[in-house]
């Protein structure tokens, strides 16, 4: 195990500036993402808290009252056996769960900078994208849920509902251009190559 930083100057600068900044935004939506969660079960404990309370607890009593904040699985658990979820909805949920873990832990892991090549780099771009998209689906979700919340007799914006995944895309991977969709796209051509081949 060596320095994260030496004197050796990176061989690919520029992408790993493009993935750094990626990997930065990604890291902003799922902070975010966690963040509502926090939040929507705060205030679902809030009102349960005050209809339990005695009759003239204080507001400060009532907020002590609250249970402590829990890690993103155990508050996803709660916030979902309190809105309308069917099987799907758990399951986008899940994964978007399990794409907030992979960007806080490993979205900016290519390892040694001054030996990480074009291609590492882009197929953990790559990666990263993937897991954007799914956290994406998720804050969708969330983002109806605590708007909701907020304001309860307006409509949902539909056409930012419907925008949401791509605007998300283009503003975390947008500075690659067309990179990852050729990278994505050769990806696909080599792994259907075998099995077109075979048959």
């Amino acid at each position: 195990m060596t320095w994260s930083l030496g004197y050796s100057p990176p061989r690919e600068p520029d992408l790993l500036d493009a993935l750094f900044l990626s990997a930065g935004r990604s890291l902003h939506i799922a902070n975010a993402f966690e963040g509502k969660c926090r939040w929507m079960v705060r205030c679902i404990n809030l009102v349960e808290v005050h209809q339990n309370a005695d009759p003239v607890a204080t507001f400060e009593e009532i907020i002590a009252a609250l249970p402590a904040d829990k890690m993103l699985g155990p508050t996803l658990h709660q916030l979902t056996g309190c809105m309308p979820c069917s099987t799907e909805t758990m399951d986008v949920l899940r994964r978007a769960r399990k794409a907030r873990n992979f960007i806080a832990h490993e979205g900016a892991d290519v390892g040694d900078i001054s030996t990480a090549r074009e291609k590492r780099i882009l197929a953990h771009a790559g990666r990263l994208r993937s897991a954007v998209s799914d956290l994406a689906a998720g804050d969708n979700i969330v983002s109806q849920w605590g708007f909701h919340f907020e304001e309860p007799d307006w409509s949902l914006p539909r056409d930012l509902i419907d925008a949401y995944p791509r605007m998300i895309d283009e503003w975390v991977f947008g500075h690659f251009g067309k990179l990852l969709d050729e990278v994505a796209a050769s990806a696909a051509t080599e792994a259907a190559g075998p099995a077109q081949q075979s048959s």
